[in-house]
């Protein structure tokens, strides 16, 4: 607040500046030219000067110089001279009256831009004159100006009271742009922070389910954004406790259920027809796995495990060599050679390759159970859809892909993508086991670590590819 009142003061003091400054500046050339109005008609009529200016006939040797057109050498300009030439013609209107003036301004400086003097059709010669002493009072300079009526002497015009350098006001001009950009500038930082702030919370909560998300969060920004950070810590507050006590319902229910269903196993056993057993301990069994899969979900939204470094190869590795084991026909894809292009030489045009090692390791921030579930999910989903699975790693500078590769399914990206809602199953249910809960617990693990759950078309059947950020 101190700073956004500050800035606004400034500014306020920066226009006041200008405007004063201007004000001023206006009225010392309005003076200059009111008093080249009034030197014309004394130059007609060889009169007194208006306040301010002395006129003089020049010395017959300072005549004789300046009918030669070398007013440099006249006593007393300065060495070296700039000489602005000029004429003003008798008016139009009464030519009678008035005869041409002929004028000549010696300054150290520089010489006058004549051609941007203010015309217009019925402008008379005092109007001229007066334009060019309001272009004299423009520039900081003691100019002297000789001017010559008709066939008359020569006369000299110092005026160094009106347009001199002297004379001009304190230009502040430029000293108020100063402050205006600094006023601006504290504003925009001011801004520029606040919005910084609020974005750089933003971007803290977009990644609170990734690894390594603060549980809770803080700021130190306007009172705005404290209220803001405030509810959203009471909300996530709210949110784990209500999977918290979801997760503690569903365990409760999972082992009070474990007692009836023991029970219900042993009295299936005592039934004669095999058929009818084999029933009741399916049910039994689908019974027990939904809420074990739904108990599985709710603990990997909680976020319960906590993230540490991984070699990732080697858990894909130890996953697929699991399931050969138990002689599933699931297989680990050799990792794509990897060509750098090298730079120019500067003895041949060809450009260099170099390939990287294949034997590198690949370290991620994970929680290795949680993402071992959600591989495995997508293995044996590709396992109940297809023929048969084929694991892959591919690697970039920002981060991790693993692909599960099915053969054989005809399922299209649009049908499984249908799929990843909690509880969605596909046509074929009753042929395959599941409880359709697979691909939302890789989601929310993809999630979790910074990346996302994909498919795409491959080259036998459909290809899942599970994002991990590297942290």
């Amino acid at each position: 607040m101190i700073l956004g009142v500050g800035a606004f003061l400034a500014g306020m003091a920066a226009a006041s500046v200008w405007l004063v400054s201007s004000a001023k500046w206006q009225a010392h050339l309005d003076r200059a030219a009111l008093a080249g109005a009034a030197l014309y008609e004394a130059l007609q009529r060889d009169g007194a000067g208006p306040v301010g200016t002395q006129i003089t006939v020049l010395a017959p040797l300072d005549q004789a110089l300046a009918g030669r057109g070398q007013f440099d050498r006249i006593s007393g300009m300065p060495r070296p001279a700039l000489v602005t030439h000029a004429s003003i013609l008798p008016g139009a209107a009464a030519p009678g009256t008035t005869v041409a003036l002929t004028l000549a301004v010696v300054s150290e400086d520089l010489r006058y831009p004549l051609a941007g003097l203010t015309t217009h059709p019925d402008q008379t010669p005092a109007e001229t004159l007066s334009a060019l002493t309001r272009v004299m009072a423009s520039y900081c300079s003691d100019p002297v100006l000789f001017a010559k009526a008709g066939i008359g002497p020569w006369r000299r015009v110092e005026g160094a009271d009106l347009w001199g350098c002297d004379a001009a006001p304190r230009d502040l001009r430029m000293g108020a742009v100063v402050l205006a950009v600094i006023a601006l500038a504290v504003l925009w930082s001011f801004v520029a922070n606040t919005a910084a702030q609020f974005a750089g919370f933003a971007r803290e909560l977009g990644n609170r389910h990734r690894i390594g998300g603060p549980e809770t969060y803080d700021s130190d920004g306007p009172q705005e954004l404290r209220e803001i950070v405030a509810a959203v810590n009471d909300h996530l507050v709210q949110e784990r406790d209500r999977l918290a006590k979801r997760a503690a319902v569903l365990s409760g229910v999972s082992h009070d259920l474990g007692t009836p269903a023991t029970r219900l196993r042993l009295r299936a056993a005592l039934v004669a027809d095999d058929g009818l057993r084999a029933k009741f301990e399916a049910d039994i069994d689908q019974m027990t796995g939904i809420i074990e899969s739904v108990l599985t979900y709710t603990r990997a939204e909680m976020d319960a495990e906590a993230p540490r470094e991984i070699a990732l190869e080697s858990l894909i590795d130890s996953i697929v060599a699991d399931y050969q084991d138990t002689g599933r026909p699931v297989s680990l894809r050799s990792p794509d050679r990897v060509v750098v292009q090298g730079g120019p030489s500067l003895f041949m045009s060809a450009r260099g390759q170099g390939a990287v090692p294949g034997d590198r390791q690949v370290i991620v921030m994970a929680r290795p159970i949680a993402l071992t579930r959600a591989i495995t999910n997508l293995v044996d989903n590709a396992l109940k859809y297809g023929r048969r699975a084929t694991v892959g790693l591919e690697t970039d500078a920002d981060g991790a892909t693993i692909t599960i590769e099915d053969e054989g399914t005809d399922t299209t990206v649009e049908d499984i993508e249908r799929l990843m809602a909690p509880f969605k199953r596909g046509e074929n249910t009753g042929a395959i086991h599941g409880y359709g809960l697979g691909l939302t617990i890789a989601a929310t693990v993809a999630a979790q670590h910074g990346g996302a759950l994909g498919f795409q078309p491959g080259g036998r059947g459909l290809t899942a590819r599970i994002r991990i950020r590297r942290h």
